[in-house]
């Protein structure tokens, strides 16, 4: 998975921006400034180093809100040495984030444009500040084209790079294809919901994603629940595997199996679910014979 998601390259270019950063903090003498970088150099190399457990942050963190701050306090703190860092802006509109981040974004791009008419003079801050608009809408623009996009991207890709974790939207997908493959094909098949605590979700994913197997695939439903579609040759494979299967989770957990042929909808085995007040449930299994 390494080479499909770039973490190295993307790794690479994160420690070669702090690197630059670094450079330019050393060379500053006003004392402001010197730390707005060297905590742009910090934050650089932390999330350089972090990178490969981005999968742990949802994608709705405005993460691009340090940056901004940061950009914002290097223009307000020495406008003389980084006034040309105010073309930043608008790149910084294109990346992913929630929709309010981007009124925090033109308030804080306006704010430092505010900070350099003393510096630009009249004309020339019109002028900056018309064309910093006019890329900031395009910015802007763009990122409201790429949202539909992104979120169906989200829909059908893996949630943790490395890890057979997807979503639930490709579960309610994928509930119906496994049911026909069953029924067509005489294979066993297990829908199983976990649920526990939002603190022990991705140890309990990383866990699931250990005990199953390869050609089986694990989905993570919301801040509290994963699940599983588990495939067995048959039956008594199947009751003998649950309980291996639990020994390898770390508890406390709530878990639901329930075959695959009398499964109902997603929204409805959710709801069975939340309703479940015993720690283990298993849904009545069919009789193969009929």
């Amino acid at each position: 998975m390494q080479s499909k998601y770039k973490v190295g390259l993307m790794r690479l270019n994160l420690l070669a921006a702090a690197l630059l950063l670094a450079l330019l903090a050393y060379q500053t003498e006003l004392f402001a400034s010197a730390l707005l970088l060297w905590l742009a150099v910090t934050w650089l190399t932390v999330t350089a180093a972090l990178l490969e457990f981005s999968h742990r942050r949802p994608a709705t963190i405005p993460w691009q809100l340090l940056p901004s701050l940061l950009l914002a306090g290097l223009l307000w703190t020495d406008p003389e040495r980084h006034a040309l860092w105010i073309w930043g802006w608008p790149a910084l509109l294109m990346l992913p984030q929630p929709r309010w981040m981007l009124g925090v974004t033109f308030a804080l791009a306006g704010l430092a444009w505010w900070s350099l008419i003393g510096l630009l003079g009249f004309e020339q801050a019109l002028f900056s500040g018309l064309l910093l608009l006019t890329l900031m809408l395009l910015g802007l623009a763009r990122n409201l084209q790429l949202q539909p996009l992104r979120l169906a991207s989200r829909q059908r890709v893996r949630l943790a790079p490395g890890l057979p974790l997807w979503t639930a939207h490709q579960l309610a997908t994928d509930l119906r294809r496994e049911r026909a493959r069953c029924r067509r094909e005489g294979v066993h098949g297990e829908l199983l919901l976990l649920g526990t605590s939002r603190h022990l979700l991705w140890p309990l994913a990383q866990d699931l994603c250990r005990q199953t197997h390869d050609f089986e695939t694990c989905y993570r439903l919301n801040q509290r629940t994963l699940a599983a579609l588990l495939l067995s040759r048959d039956p008594e494979q199947a009751r003998s595997r649950r309980q291996e299967l639990l020994n390898g989770l770390r508890a406390p957990v709530k878990a639901r199996f329930t075959i695959l042929e009398v499964a109902s909808s997603l929204d409805e085995q959710l709801a069975r679910f939340d309703q479940q007040d015993v720690a283990l449930a298993v849904d009545p299994e069919v009789d193969h014979g009929r």
